[in-house]
């Protein structure tokens, strides 16, 4: 009999994104994935909620994701939502009308138990590996850092910044200044410095940076025509020196940065250039995993007991 259809859904701040598949002798056959990136992360107002403009946007995806998936069973859908809707006063509005469209809940879920699921959404699309790995995962207002072995994680916290919420807290009129760098990037240090508290000496060989951030500022380093996959450090920082040359989003001379973007790498550059400086890293591996495909594999477990 064929493997099921299985569906799941990330309701992110920067981007919401689908993912349908099978799991097939423990490996993940992909059939369908989109992604649409709404932002609702800038879109909080003064008073915590989520303005009425960005909601509609937000349902309208995911009714379009609805009819993405009458294939799928019901019982065989997971969706969940991160930091934009944790903050958010008036989620529960949203989360309702969420789950009248996906004829599933969507859970809101805690910034360790996202990061979890990150985890097993890398680790489960890499070979085994006798070394301990680091997950990094920047989103638009959280960022997930994680420590484990294999698909055993270790330990998982979650920081409260992200590219959206420092795009517009540090370069919302769009000036890229080496000032305004120092300032994001001493800001981004203090938070994940007590953020790491956590992780103590947990020991990691490899680190892999997971979503959007990890991925943008990859493909704009290959432009540079660094080795696609992959950050160094040395490319990290030159990236950074080439964005505050261009001194503003509208001059930035990346073709290999999706439109969409260019409004928020200034947040995100500065976010994993902390994370270097933190951690003392000098290189990190893009994953192809992410949330979305954990929860995937955590779905399956539920349903086969395996």
């Amino acid at each position: 009999m064929k493997a099921p259809l299985l569906a799941s859904i990330d309701i992110g701040s920067n981007s919401v994104l689908l993912l349908i598949g099978r799991i097939v002798d423990g490996k993940l056959q992909i059939e369908l994935q989109r992604k649409e990136t709404l932002r609702l992360g800038g879109a909080l107002d003064e008073h915590g909620n989520l303005q009425t403009q960005a909601m509609e946007r937000g349902l309208e995806c995911l009714r379009r994701y609805a009819g993405l998936m009458t294939r799928v069973a019901k019982e065989h859908r997971r969706a969940v939502a991160t930091q934009t809707l944790r903050e958010a006063r008036n989620r529960n509005e949203f989360l309702s009308q969420a789950h009248a469209i996906l004829g599933c809940e969507v859970e809101l879920i805690s910034g360790e138990r996202e990061g979890a699921l990150i985890y097993q959404g890398v680790t489960r699309l890499l070979p085994a590996l006798p070394e301990n790995r680091l997950v990094i995962d920047i989103g638009g207002r959280s960022t997930e850092i994680c420590v484990g072995h294999n698909q055993t994680l270790h330990i998982a916290t979650s920081c409260p910044i992200g590219s959206v919420a420092w795009a517009q807290r540090f370069f919302g009129d769009g000036i890229l200044s080496a000032e305004r760098f120092a300032a994001a990037g001493n800001a981004a240090q203090a938070a994940l410095r007590q953020s790491l508290a956590p992780l103590g000496n947990a020991p990691w060989e490899q680190a892999f940076g997971s979503s959007g951030t990890a991925g943008a500022i990859s493909k704009a380093l290959l432009q540079a025509g660094l080795p696609v996959g992959e950050i160094s450090r040395a490319g990290l920082f030159q990236l950074k020196a080439q964005l505050v040359q261009a001194g503003h989003i509208d001059r930035l001379p990346l073709h290999g940065l999706r439109e969409e973007l260019r409004p928020v790498i200034g947040g995100g550059v500065s976010i994993m250039c902390a994370v270097f400086d933190v951690l003392g890293l000098q290189h990190m591996r893009i994953a192809q995993g992410a949330l979305r495909h954990g929860l995937i594999f955590e779905l399956h477990q539920s349903l086969t007991g395996h």
